[in-house]
């Protein structure tokens, strides 16, 4: 990958996706494209889904990651969650929910991460 954003946002979708996977969710997709919308991370555990936006950063300058997931990102993702889920249909999942999870790359030396996850950041109202 030649572009430095793009690459830190990789590393930071899968941080994020081992993230879930420690805590025993599965993996369904990632970066997935449904309803003309692209999906960092579908997850599932038991009768839950989640759709998982992921924000990374290296610096604060922009901000906290979770502050750029506004109400239009809001109702993108919900467009392509009812998409996927339309795609998905014969999986019978109960729960459905909209998860933020921010990755922050220090500068230090070593390249320490830091991983927050916002379970239920947002619904569909």
């Amino acid at each position: 990958m030649s572009d430095p954003r793009r690459a830190l946002g990789a590393q930071g979708e899968d941080r994020a996706a081992r993230y879930l996977e420690r805590r025993g969710w599965r993996i369904e997709d990632r970066n997935v494209r449904s309803g003309g919308v692209e999906m960092d991370i579908v997850a599932s555990r038991g009768a839950t889904v989640a759709f998982v936006e992921v924000k990374t950063r290296s610096s604060s300058r922009h901000g906290p990651g979770f502050l750029a997931v506004d109400e239009r990102k809001q109702a993108r993702i919900i467009t392509g969650a009812q998409s996927w889920l339309q795609k998905n249909k014969t999986r019978r999942f109960r729960r459905v929910r909209f998860d933020v999870i921010t990755c922050h790359k220090s500068g230090a030396p070593g390249e320490t991460w830091r991983v927050d996850h916002w379970p239920n950041a947002f619904d569909l109202t």
